[in-house]
């Protein structure tokens, strides 16, 4: 590395391999029972949790550094409320108009519709707005990779603290800048309704793909497609 760019020495604790596999097992286990919930509780969340998640994705990797997010919070009945009469708005525009039949066919399976009621169930939103540029017009790069690393760490920080979420993206969805007074540079990319489940919520009954479908293996001598099969 060039001497003259300023560093520090990297915190690193190397752990024992049983320790790895335990960790990385303990987290498989429970990312397997995480489902993405549309009938939320509205029952209070502790937000000291929701921040400290937020503080997680906010360590995600970025384009040259560049922290392209802003995560808004919004616990405001109120908010909530015009949030959700604006997203219904441009749903219903998009069940009757915008989508495609295969679209629609597609989205059967989930039982959804312009009915977004879980915007204002949910205790409390969490909307993630991706930077196109810096506020005095500085270039970002890899925005949607950088923001979409940051809103994975996220999700699975906020299901590994015991919390339901969704990730919702109404569309158009350029109204959310407008009602969070966010300013011109930040879009709106994702949003996550955060609670408990609902009592006796039922979710989809669908399968993730088997590890053979998503997962390719290139050991050393072993030519691309041989690979051992293994499912999970």
């Amino acid at each position: 590395m060039d001497p003259d760019i300023p560093t520090i020495p990297l915190d690193f604790k190397r752990l024992a391999i049983d320790e790895m596999r335990r960790r990385s097992e303990a987290l498989r286990e429970s990312l397997k029972h995480r489902r993405t919930v549309r009938h939320f509780s509205s029952e209070p969340v502790p937000v000291d949790v929701v921040r400290n998640a937020i503080r997680s994705a906010a360590q995600a990797p970025s384009g040259a550094n560049k922290q392209p997010w802003t995560f808004v919070m919004v616990r405001d009945p109120a908010v909530k409320r015009q949030i959700r009469e604006l997203a219904e708005k441009e749903e219903r525009d998009f069940y009757a108009r915008r989508a495609s039949d295969q679209w629609l066919s597609d989205l059967q399976p989930f039982g959804t519709n312009a009915n977004k009621p879980f915007l204002e169930q949910a205790p409390l939103l969490i909307v993630a707005f991706a930077h196109a540029r810096g506020p005095s017009g500085e270039k970002h790069y890899y925005v949607k990779e950088s923001i979409g690393i940051a809103c994975g760490v996220l999700l699975a920080s906020l299901h590994w603290a015991g919390l339901a979420t969704l990730t919702y993206t109404p569309s158009p969805m350029e109204f959310l800048g407008g009602v969070l007074e966010r300013p011109a540079h930040e879009r709106p990319f994702l949003v996550f309704p955060v609670g408990y489940p609902a009592a006796g919520c039922q979710v989809p009954a669908i399968e993730r793909k088997p590890l053979s479908e998503v997962f390719v293996e290139v050991a050393p001598g072993a030519a691309l497609g041989d690979g051992d099969e293994q499912s999970g």
